[in-house]
């Protein structure tokens, strides 16, 4: 059996359903009503190799604070669903992804303590309709539900959309390798305390 999770949250603000699958990669569906942040959100699947479903509706009306943090929250309770006592996973994952003239390095350790460490500096507030500060929004609330610590560190660029863009496929590619079995650990929790 794959290891996935699924989500719905409802609020005032929001009203969101995610699905995901670590083992199935390739199906990435997103709607969220923020044509960045859904591209985003792609690449996070396409380049996390997880399957990926998203469907939110928020009051974009107000801003879209509530809609990318919310995602965040569901996505990020369901990979910890998925995961479960997270036997045999590698738990730690790190890439450095380059996207032209920007470089975002991403570090996990999904130890069952949630938090992020964001050193991303953006030279503008908006892509598009998208608020940079967002970005971090939405990894602050992903590491905390989903129960990892996340390191992310830009080390070049001054293009704003290829510095957030490398950083979520940075995360993404750190998340596949950490979510990874490791046929060495024999099922085993890789921690010397024997949870996570």
């Amino acid at each position: 059996m794959g290891r996935t999770g699924s989500v719905t949250r409802e609020t005032k603000e929001t009203a969101i359903t995610v699905a995901l699958d670590v083992d199935a990669p390739g199906e990435v569906r997103v709607s969220t009503g923020i044509p960045f942040f859904d591209h985003m959100l792609d690449a996070l699947g396409r380049h996390g190799l997880i399957s990926l479903t998203v469907e939110a509706k928020g009051d974009l009306e107000v801003d879209a604070h509530h809609t990318v943090e919310d995602v965040g929250i569901c996505i990020g309770a369901a990979l910890a669903e998925a995961l479960g006592d997270k036997a045999g996973i590698r738990r730690y994952g790190s890439a450095a992804i380059p996207m032209d003239e920007a470089l975002v390095l991403a570090a996990i350790d999904i130890s069952g303590r949630g938090g992020l460490t964001y050193d991303v500096e953006l030279p503008i507030e908006f892509i598009g309709t998208f608020e940079t500060s967002l970005a971090r929004e939405f990894m602050v609330a992903f590491a905390q539900n989903a129960g990892l610590t996340l390191h992310v560190h830009k080390l070049a660029g001054d293009n704003a959309h290829h510095i957030v863009e490398a950083a979520f496929k940075a995360l993404a590619r750190a998340l596949a390798e950490a979510v990874e079995i490791d046929p060495r650990l024999a099922g085993a929790v890789p921690s010397t305390k024997g949870a996570l």
